[in-house]
């Protein structure tokens, strides 16, 4: 059985502080890592806290690019989460490595919708 979609969780360990804390920075590197993977950009949005750190949300036609940064800690934690075969989420964790200049990566595929059926079922709750 072939799963729905590739979702790809990964810790980003050893990033420099001034690159994590940069809502605008952040924010490019994310939607340039989707578009470079090969994703097709819908909507995005990020948002900086006080006194530091980074959220935000990139959406593809694929599904979504998501992260969280402690730019005090040098960490950022990063979902990559796509949809068929046209984009692989690896790419987009590759080009992320780079660009938060990250000393190392920890990460794990989960395949997503395994279980569900091929067909459509009425349920009534």
């Amino acid at each position: 059985m072939r799963a729905l979609g590739r979702h790809v969780l990964a810790e980003f360990y050893d990033c420099p502080f001034e690159v994590l804390n940069d809502l605008k920075q952040v924010e490019r590197n994310m939607v340039q890592a989707a578009l470079d993977a090969g994703a097709e950009v819908r909507e995005f949005v990020f948002h900086k806290f006080s006194p530091q750190g980074v959220s935000g949300v990139v959406v593809i036609s694929e599904s979504h690019l998501a992260i969280h940064t402690w730019p005090e800690l040098g960490y950022a934690s990063v979902d990559v989460f796509t949809c068929g075969d046209r984009v692989d989420p690896w790419d987009a964790c590759k080009i992320l490595k780079e660009s938060f200049q990250a000393g190392s990566v920890e990460a794990q595929e989960i395949a997503r919708g395994m279980n569900v059926p091929l067909h459509k079922v009425a349920v009534n709750f």
